[in-house]
């Protein structure tokens, strides 16, 4: 019998078979006392609790009413299945998006060498100035230990020859005993081993700087090699130590003839006020060009610049930053000379305790041989040290002003194995 009359749908007993309509079919999830049988809704039906495909329900309905919830198994229209959060929350356990997940940080600079290819902290140049002699003992303290032995033995000849040629090598020798012959020939020899001294410091100080250079992308160098790379740029370096001497020699030459001056024409209370305050600034006029000078021996040896370009380079080089170059050169000036002094001292007081105990030519020679060795010992120690925190410095003013860790990092993926001129030429600014 037809379920319709007139067009319109009228209640009427059920289709023999099927369950009356409103009522899930048997086995379905929802049926009263109905187990769940795990049979999916006949196609075109939507699960029990949810609106037919693109219906939605009207404005102003929420959800469902007290006491009846989404059939179980289903959530509510409107709500994320069970064990996931909201819309528009994170699940539990993850971050947000565009963060990494728990565990992982920034990831590490690359470090192919001595140091991180990254602006470097005061630890990163401290650390490298040490690694970097570990990684060429050879390089380093031996090449030290030949130069410093070399000069000071020069040194030591110098000085005393002068005595034992004229047999006057006397511990109890007193000054109105020296001839005036003698002492000019002393001070001559004195003079030449000051020179040689300084000549061998120029010459260690160069070659340290090539081995730094080479320690930065983790490669190693022989002494000839070091040697070979120095040679042509060897001149260079000589010549801007002996300008820098010439103009402190100019600057405490022209104070000293001020203050001499004002004493000829006032009298010494004069000479006084004017003195002080110009020897403070000579002092303060000193240090601040040391310090803006001292990127000028590696410009000279890496970037192979002539002096004066050296001279202008490392003055924009350490302007934008000088009070922190300042503090870290004059940070590793004193743990220099602590350590150099702790080493000498024993030696030293070794010395002066012969002397006083046994005064002879014999113990005055032992006593300048352990002054001498005390000292060379120092310089072994302090040498490469020094030397290595000059170039990592020079090397983080690059890296901060120039963003020169993108060039080192293009001399890292050559390797440790690389041949010389894939790394070296890396430093230049120009072609020479």
């Amino acid at each position: 019998m037809s379920n319709y009359a007139g067009g319109y749908p009228t209640a009427g007993p059920p289709t023999p078979g099927y369950p009356p309509r409103g009522y899930p079919p048997p086995g379905y999830l929802g049926a009263p006392s109905a187990p769940y049988q795990g049979y999916p809704p006949p196609g075109g039906y939507p699960p029990p609790g949810y609106p037919p495909p693109g219906y939605a329900p009207p404005p102003g309905y929420g959800g469902p009413p007290p006491g009846y919830g989404a059939q179980g198994g289903y959530p509510a229209a409107g709500y994320p299945p069970p064990g996931y959060p909201p819309p528009g929350h994170q699940p539990l356990g993850y971050p947000p998006p565009g963060y990494p997940p728990p565990g992982y940080g920034v990831p590490l600079a690359l470090k192919p060498g001595v140091i991180p290819l990254r602006p470097l902290t005061l630890s990163d140049i401290f650390n490298g100035a040490v690694a970097y002699v570990r990684a060429n003992p050879k390089a380093t303290l031996g090449l030290t230990t030949v130069v410093v032995v070399a000069a000071q033995l020069l040194a030591l000849v110098l000085s005393v020859g002068p005595f034992a040629v004229a047999g006057r090598l006397d511990p109890t020798l007193s000054g109105q005993e020296v001839s005036t012959g003698l002492l000019l020939g002393s001070s001559a020899s004195s003079l030449a081993g000051v020179v040689a001294t300084w000549l061998s410091s120029i010459l260690l100080s160069g070659m340290l700087t090539v081995v730094v250079g080479r320690a930065v992308f983790g490669a190693s160098i022989t002494v000839k090699e070091a040697w070979q790379r120095l040679r042509p740029r060897l001149w260079a370096l000589i010549g801007f130590t002996a300008l820098q001497l010439l103009g402190a020699a100019v600057l405490v030459t022209v104070v000293g003839l001020i203050i001499a001056g004002v004493a000829v024409a006032a009298n010494g209370t004069a000479a006084a006020v004017v003195g002080v305050p110009l020897v403070v600034a000579l002092f303060c006029a000193v240090v601040y060009l040391v310090t803006m000078l001292t990127f000028t021996p590696s410009l000279i040896v890496l970037e192979r610049l002539r002096i004066f370009p050296a001279i202008s380079r490392s003055f924009k080089l350490v302007r934008n930053d000088f009070w922190r170059v300042f503090g870290i050169w004059l940070l590793a000036t004193i743990v220099v000379s602590v350590v150099a002094g702790a080493v000498s001292v024993p030696f030293s007081l070794g010395g002066q305790v012969l002397l006083t105990a046994a005064p002879s030519t014999m113990t005055l020679l032992f006593a300048l041989v352990l002054l001498s060795v005390g000292s060379a010992i120092g310089q072994i120690i302090t040498s490469p040290f020094a030397a290595g925190v000059v170039v990592l410095l020079y090397t983080d003013r690059r890296i901060r002003s120039e963003a020169f860790d993108m060039v080192l990092q293009t001399g890292a993926w050559f390797g440790p194995g690389a041949p010389a001129d894939s790394t070296d030429h890396l430093w230049l600014t120009r072609q020479p």
